[in-house]
C-alpha cells in the first residue's frame, strides 16, 4: 500500500511538473505574439480592410446560425466554456474519435488573430489562445468578438471573412444573404476544404443540415422552417 501511494504521489508531481510546463510555454507564446503587436493595434488594422463587415450590417439569421453551430453558449460563457470542452471529450471518448472541439469563438478569434500560422506546438498555442482570449473579452463585447470573428475566419477558395465568402460563391453581399444562404455559409469555415461548394457540394449540403439542426434544437428556427430548408436543397433554382 505504501509502493502503491509513493508511486501515485510521483505521477502526481510529474503531471504538475508537465502542466507547469505546458502552462509556462503557452504564456510566453502569448506575451510574444502580443510584443509583435498589441491586441488593440490588431484589431484596427483588421478593420482598415476595405472588405470588413460591421455586425450590424449582417442578417440576423445568419449570426444565429453562426452562433448556433460554433459555439451555442457565446453570450453565456467567458473565454472559455467548460461545459462545452466537458462535452466535447465525452463525446471524443465515446465515439473514440476527434467529432468535436471545445473552442469557443473568442478563442477562435484570438488563433485568427495570432496564430493561424504558428507551427508552435498545438498544446502551447491552445494556452496561449485562452490567455488571449482573455484580454479579448477584457477589451472588447460579445457583438465585437462574433464580428472580429465573421471578418478573419477562413471560407476556403482563398476566401478570408464573410465578405469575400459571399462576394465568392453567392455573388452578393452578406446584407443579402436569405435564411437558406446564412445556413450554408455558417457551416463552411469548420472544414473549409470539405465543406465549400467548391470542394464537394454533397458534403456542403450535409453541413448546412446540421447547422439547421442545431439551429432548431436552440430555438432560432422551428421544425417547420428547417423541414421547409432542407426541401430547398433539392431545389437549388428556388435559392
Amino acid at each position: 500500500m505504501k509502493l502503491i501511494k509513493k508511486i501515485l504521489l510521483i505521477l502526481l508531481v510529474i503531471i504538475i511538473i508537465i502542466v507547469g510546463f505546458v502552462l509556462y510555454k503557452g504564456y510566453n507564446l502569448y506575451k510574444d505574439a502580443l510584443a509583435t503587436m498589441s491586441l488593440e493595434e490588431k484589431i484596427e488594422k483588421i478593420k482598415l480592410d476595405d472588405d470588413y463587415v460591421k455586425i450590424d450590417d449582417l442578417p440576423k439569421d445568419y449570426k444565429n446560425a453562426v452562433i448556433s453551430v460554433e459555439d451555442r453558449r457565446f453570450y453565456k460563457h467567458g473565454p472559455i466554456d467548460i461545459i462545452a470542452i466537458a462535452r466535447a471529450v465525452l463525446t471524443n471518448i465515446v465515439h473514440v474519435d476527434f467529432l468535436e472541439g471545445g473552442s469557443t469563438i473568442t478563442q477562435q478569434v484570438a488563433k485568427n488573430l495570432y496564430f493561424i500560422a504558428t507551427d508552435s506546438n498545438a498544446a502551447y498555442r491552445k494556452i496561449a489562445e485562452v490567455f488571449m482570449a482573455y484580454d479579448l473579452e477584457k477589451s472588447y463585447e460579445k457583438d465585437d468578438i462574433l464580428e472580429f470573428y465573421v471578418n478573419t475566419i477562413y471560407f476556403g477558395d482563398g476566401y478570408y471573412g464573410i465578405k469575400e465568402a459571399c462576394e465568392g460563391y453567392l455573388n452578393k453581399s452578406p446584407s443579402d444573404m436569405t435564411l437558406y444562404e446564412a445556413t450554408m455559409m455558417a457551416g463552411i469555415p469548420n472544414a473549409p476544404s470539405v465543406y465549400a461548394p467548391t470542394a464537394n457540394f454533397d458534403l456542403t449540403l450535409n453541413r448546412q443540415q446540421k447547422v439547421i439542426s442545431t439551429m432548431v434544437e436552440n430555438g432560432y428556427i422551428s421544425q417547420e422552417q428547417a423541414n421547409e430548408l432542407i426541401s430547398q436543397q433539392n431545389s437549388p433554382s428556388k435559392n
